[in-house]
C-alpha cells in the first residue's frame, strides 16, 4: 500500500495532553530532551523549505504545543481553480502531512470567496471571475484529492464565504484601516502593471487582505504556501497582531521545477508527473526530467534521509555514480509513496524493456481493423497520428513498423493478420483481423 506518511518524522512530540492545573501557565523547566526532540522535529519540517518567518517563533509554537497539549493549526489556503495535483502541488502538501505526523492539524482553507477576485500573484492582468458552480464543483474535486496525500482524521476544511460573505461594509472599512496603499503596492505585480500603464482594480488590491484575513479567522499558526505566496501570508502575520494575536508563522516551499527543467511544473505547460498517474508512466515521465534538477526532487518529492541523498550525489559529483542509475531509483522512491513499493520496481522494468532495449511492453491494447487497409490510413485510424498529413509523414519518415518491418511508403496496403504488432516510435498495438 502507498505511504504517505514521512519515515524520517519523529514520534508525535508536539501534542501530549497536560493535566490542566493552576500552575499550568507557569513557566515549565527546560528538559534537555524535549528541546532535543523538538530540534529534531525542525530539522524534519525544515527538509527542503525556503523560507520560514521564523524558525524560532516555529520552534517556540512547537514548544507551547508540547506544554499544552493543544495542537498547532496549519493553515493552506487554495483558491478552487482546475485542481491537479501533480508532485508540483504535492510538496506542500506532503509538508502538511509532516506537521500531520507530529500530531498537528491542518485546514484546509478553501477560498470560495477570494476565488471571486482570483490572486493577482504572478499575473501581469486581471484574473477572469469564476462562477458560483465552477468554484462549488473545484472544491468539491480538492476535497476527494487531498486525501491522496494528508489525513483525513487530522484535516478539516474550511470555506472562507464563511465570514467574508458575512462582512459588512463597515467590517471591510475597519480591515483596509489595517493596511496601507504603498504596502500594497510594493508586489511587483502590482508594481509592474503600474509602472507599465495596465489597469489595477480596486477588488484585486483587497485580496491580500481578504487572505490575510483568513489566518485571524482561522487563528491559524502556520501558514503554508509557495514562494510566490510570501506577500500574502505576511498580510496574515501582520493583520494577526493587529486582531491581537499571536501572528502566524510562514513556511515557504520552493516552486518545484517541471519536467523541462525550466517552467514550474504545471497540467497546462504539459511539464507534470500527476500524483495518480500509472506507475508505469510515472516511471516514464520521471525519466525524462534533466539531470541538474535531480537533487531538487529527491529533497523535496522523496523521503530519503538528506544525509543518504548528499552521499548519493557526492558519488555522481566524483564519477562514482551514473545518473540514469540515481534517476532510476528517484523514480522508485517516488512511486513507493503514491503507489507502493510492490509497484515500484515492476514500473522500472517496464520502462527497461520499453525504452531502454526497445521491446513491446506486457501490456498492449489490441485494434480489430479490415483485412487490408493502407499502412498511412491504419496510423490515423489507430489515433497515432493527429491527421493524415502528420500519418504520412510518419510513415515516409520511417516510423512505422509492422512485426520489425519498416513500412515507409504511405499508399502500401498490410493484409493484416491476427496478432500482428505494430509500432510508431514507442506506441505499440496489436492487431486483430475483422471477422475472427
Amino acid at each position: 500500500m502507498p505511504n504517505h506518511a514521512d519515515p524520517n518524522v519523529p514520534d508525535p512530540i508536539a501534542v501530549k495532553p497536560q493535566v490542566a492545573g493552576p500552575d499550568a501557565a507557569d513557566p515549565q523547566p527546560v528538559d534537555p530532551r524535549v528541546e532535543a526532540e523538538l530540534e529534531r522535529a525542525l530539522d524534519v519540517l525544515s527538509r527542503g523549505a525556503a523560507e520560514i518567518i521564523s524558525r524560532d517563533d516555529l520552534k517556540a509554537k512547537l514548544r507551547k504545543s508540547r506544554l499544552t497539549g493543544k495542537p498547532l493549526r496549519i493553515k493552506l489556503g487554495l483558491d478552487p481553480t482546475a485542481p491537479h495535483i501533480h508532485l508540483g502541488f504535492a510538496v506542500v502538501l506532503r509538508k502538511l502531512r509532516a506537521f500531520q505526523d507530529l500530531g498537528h492539524q491542518v485546514v484546509m482553507l478553501i477560498g470560495d470567496f477570494t476565488a471571486r477576485v482570483g490572486d493577482p500573484s504572478g499575473r501581469n492582468e486581471t484574473r477572469p471571475v469564476l462562477t458560483q458552480e465552477e468554484i462549488e464543483a473545484n472544491a468539491a474535486t480538492y476535497r476527494a484529492q487531498f486525501s491522496a496525500i494528508l489525513d483525513p482524521a487530522r484535516t478539516e476544511v474550511a470555506f472562507n464565504s464563511k465570514w467574508l460573505g458575512e462582512m459588512s461594509f463597515a467590517d471591510v472599512l475597519g480591515l483596509t484601516s489595517k493596511y496601507t496603499v504603498a504596502r500594497i503596492l510594493e508586489r511587483d505585480d502590482f508594481a509592474n502593471r503600474y509602472r507599465d500603464g495596465r489597469p489595477i482594480h480596486m477588488h484585486e488590491t483587497l485580496y491580500p487582505l481578504m487572505q490575510g484575513y483568513d489566518s485571524v479567522a482561522l487563528r491559524a499558526d502556520v501558514e503554508l504556501g509557495g514562494t510566490d505566496q510570501k506577500f500574502n501570508n505576511l498580510v496574515g502575520r501582520e493583520l494577526q497582531r493587529e486582531y491581537g494575536q499571536e501572528p502566524q508563522v510562514v513556511f515557504l516551499m520552493p516552486i518545484l521545477v517541471g519536467l523541462d527543467g525550466k517552467e514550474k511544473m504545471s497540467k497546462s505547460k504539459g511539464n507534470y508527473v500527476g500524483i495518480t498517474e500509472s506507475p508505469e508512466v510515472m516511471f516514464t515521465k520521471l525519466m525524462q526530467l534533466p539531470d541538474a534538477c535531480m537533487r531538487e526532487y529527491y529533497v523535496l518529492c522523496t523521503h530519503v534521509p538528506l544525509p543518504e541523498v548528499d552521499a548519493l550525489f557526492g558519488e555522481l559529483a566524483a564519477g562514482r555514480a551514473h545518473p540514469m542509475e540515481l534517476k532510476k531509483r528517484l523514480a522508485e522512491e517516488i512511486i513507493t509513496i503514491y503507489h507502493g513499493v510492490e509497484h515500484a520496481a515492476p514500473a522500472r522494468a517496464e520502462w527497461e524493456r520499453v525504452v531502454a532495449r526497445g521491446e513491446a511492453p506486457s501490456q498492449v491494447r489490441e485494434v480489430v481493423v479490415e483485412a487490408e487497409i493502407g499502412v498511412q490510413q491504419l496510423v490515423k485510424l489507430l489515433g497515432l497520428a493527429a491527421s493524415s498529413r502528420d500519418a504520412r509523414r510518419l510513415v515516409e519518415q520511417g516510423a512505422v513498423e509492422i512485426d520489425d518491418v519498416r513500412y515507409d511508403d504511405p499508399r502500401q496496403v498490410i493484409a493484416v493478420r491476427d496478432g500482428m504488432m505494430l509500432r510508431v516510435g514507442r506506441n505499440y498495438v496489436r492487431l486483430r483481423q475483422n471477422g475472427r
